[in-house]
């Protein structure tokens, strides 16, 4: 049963793992950085234009708790969330580097190799980083370079494209809201399918999207939804989440492979096609529209999830599209 539209909305909006995406306005505006500065903040990835394409660069910090928890699998999502950024611009993941604090080397060692693990698994080799052993607790940071010829971008959607949410739903939940399909995949498949995304760049048929991070769903479409000055409407109906998952929980889920993704409906079965022949779950749920809320609908029911004109969420937007 689909949950009531406007309960749901207010449940989600109160969510720890939406709300902590506010601070990350709050360290941009002491930086003062905004959507249009070098960079391109907001996106996935930082943005550095070069001949012939673009280099990416992106990081990740890691919740203490998370890393203490389940130290292994902090190291291993430390190369697979970056690598993820990295699909999620149209690119290609060239090299990572950790950054790494423990009280001494046995502590570190599963976080290591998580990394390592993770690296192997992913083909995207570790080639340096920053190591302390004298730290007072575990954590971990992972930053990655990589490359692309042509963007996917969080600033390029555009009002009549079509919503398409994309993930795999071979896993389970591992902690938390965290659902991973990773561990068991091998990597060939891995590798193959995190190219989907800059092959769908490449081919001009997907320049607008996100991975799906923390947020889950909602929150992804409203970082998007946000830096691309639009309306997002989800159609709950359309929501599909792996077998035995409740749709609360998908909404607010983690996935190891998940993308949100804008296009032209003429242009939608192509792009679904492509996830759907490996395997991958690809649909359209929902639709860009003008204004700028996020809402939740349900057959003649709908509600704001959050509209960042009233309540801004990043704060990071650019001052002008030129629409294309």
């Amino acid at each position: 049963m689909i949950p009531d539209p406007e309960a749901l909305a207010a449940r989600l909006r109160a969510h720890p793992g939406i709300r902590s995406k506010l601070a990350i306005g709050q360290a941009t505006a002491a930086l003062g950085l905004a959507g249009h500065a070098t960079g391109q903040p907001g996106d996935d990835a930082a943005v550095l234009p070069r001949a012939g394409g673009y280099d990416l660069l992106a990081g990740e910090g890691f919740i203490p708790g998370f890393v203490q928890d389940d130290p292994w699998f902090a190291g291993w999502c430390g190369v697979m969330v970056n690598l993820s950024d990295i699909a999620a611009m149209g690119g290609h993941a060239v090299a990572l580097i950790d950054q790494i604090w423990a009280p001494d080397a046995a502590t570190a060692a599963p976080l290591l190799a998580g990394l390592r693990d993770a690296a192997a698994a992913y083909g995207v080799p570790l080639v340096g980083g920053h190591t302390n052993f004298a730290a007072g607790e575990l954590n971990l940071a992972v930053s990655v370079l990589g490359r692309a010829t042509a963007l996917i971008s969080s600033f390029a959607a555009r009002p009549g494209q079509v919503l398409i949410a994309v993930h795999d739903p071979r896993g389970s939940y591992r902690n938390f809201d965290n659902f991973c399909a990773a561990l068991a995949a091998p990597p060939a498949r891995l590798r193959g399918d995190l190219a989907l995304l800059p092959e769908l760049a490449e081919a001009g048929l997907v320049r607008a999207g996100k991975d799906i991070s923390q947020g889950g769903i909602p929150g992804t479409a409203l970082m998007l939804a946000e830096s691309s000055g639009v309306g997002i409407e989800i159609d709950l109906s359309r929501v599909t989440p792996p077998p035995g998952v409740p749709l609360e929980r998908w909404l607010r889920s983690f996935p190891s492979f998940g993308f949100l993704l804008t296009a032209a409906p003429e242009q939608a079965d192509e792009i679904c096609r492509r996830f759907t022949a490996r395997d991958l779950a690809a649909a359209v749920i929902g639709q860009v529209t003008p204004g700028s809320a996020v809402t939740l609908r349900s057959g003649a029911s709908a509600a704001i999830f959050w509209d960042p004109k009233i309540t801004p969420y990043l704060g990071l937007t650019q001052r002008e599209h030129a629409d294309a």
